[in-house]
């Protein structure tokens, strides 16, 4: 389907609903309404819809997860997810995808990418809109929101757009947050909120990886690229998954999962040896007479370059990187 720039002079009302944001929710709920046979039209103020789509996924798109369920979500209303999920599930999105033969496959944990690129699946979205004859205006700014009263306790919506006047009966906004600026990210749909009487939750950045200072973000940056499996804590919320050391600081799924739970004045733990204890490994290289030192010891276990970095700036294990674990005496043990 052609994202068009048409129909400057739109007619007042001739739409059953107007859709706020062609992202990949503004797409589905069009296309759901227009294949049901309302007459729905979608405002961007971008050029383009579904940019964020490109990109998701490293460029493959994560669409979905064969484990799903309501408690992997953060709502202030949980019996939302448990309603929305049971209406439609991550396997009615699957039949879709099967509908389009767009070829995927599974990474850890039920996650679900395309083999080629995030592309099959706008292009699904704008099929499936097109199917239900959804108009797709871009470059659309909107100046301004009213509701008026009708007859009977109905009401109508009319906007006022670089593209004239625009009502329906219906108005949903799904302009996403304020996740990524670049790509047209704004607070349009909390103003609108705001504007007729919604509550706005306070928000902070979630789903992001940590930035560090120094000295720790030196050690960061001689690790970039370097991922292991870890388990990481915050208050009382914890995942096992991956992390990754990057020039700015940490990231990986480990990461930006805490990222949803973690707020400035809290504490993250993270073990890399999540499935290990160091001291239970030092007692059976003692038990056992194993000669290497630390450093190759604790490198069959986690990735060398962690290891070696850990002796490195930490200045009370400096002196024992070269030590066998049979030179190591119970203070020094408890010092690792």
């Amino acid at each position: 389907m052609n994202q068009d720039h048409q129909n400057t002079n739109a007619k007042a009302n001739p739409y059953d609903a107007i859709i706020i944001g062609g992202g990949a929710a503004g797409l589905m709920c069009a296309a759901t309404l227009g294949k049901k046979g309302k007459r729905v039209v979608i405002l961007d103020h971008a050029n383009k819809v579904g940019k964020k789509i490109l990109m998701s996924g490293g460029g493959r798109c994560n669409f979905t997860n064969y484990d799903i369920s309501w408690e992997n979500y953060l709502s202030a209303n949980s019996h939302f997810c448990k309603s929305a999920l049971s209406r439609y599930t991550q396997y009615d999105f699957l039949d879709l995808i099967y509908k389009y033969e767009i070829p995927f496959h599974e990474k850890t944990k039920g996650q679900l990418f395309c083999d080629n690129k995030a592309k099959d699946i706008l292009n699904m979205l704008l099929d499936e809109c097109a199917l239900g004859a959804v108009e797709i205006l871009t470059s659309t700014k909107i100046d301004q929101i009213e509701r008026q009263a009708l007859e009977e306790g109905s009401q109508i919506y009319k906007l006022s757009t670089s593209r004239g006047l625009f009502s329906a009966p219906s108005l949903v906004i799904a302009t996403g947050g304020l996740s990524i600026p670049t790509m047209g990210a704004t607070g349009f749909g909390y103003d609108i909120a705001k504007q007729f009487g919604l509550k706005v939750t306070a928000k902070h950045a979630s789903l992001v990886p940590f930035t560090l200072a120094q000295p720790m973000l030196g050690v960061a940056q001689s690790l970039a690229g370097v991922s292991l499996p870890v388990l990481v804590e915050t208050g009382k919320t914890s995942f096992h998954e991956d992390l990754l050391f990057t020039h700015k600081g940490l990231s990986g799924p480990a990461i930006l999962q805490i990222s949803n739970y973690w707020w400035p004045d809290m504490s993250i733990k993270i073990d890399f040896l999540p499935h290990d204890s160091i001291d239970d490994l030092i007692e059976s290289w003692q038990v056992n007479g194993i000669k290497k030192n630390l450093v190759n010891a604790l490198s069959e276990h986690m990735p060398k370059r962690l290891v070696q970095a850990w002796f490195e700036h930490i200045d009370t294990l400096k002196p024992l990187a070269e030590r066998t674990a049979l030179q190591l005496n119970p203070k020094e043990v408890k010092a690792i």
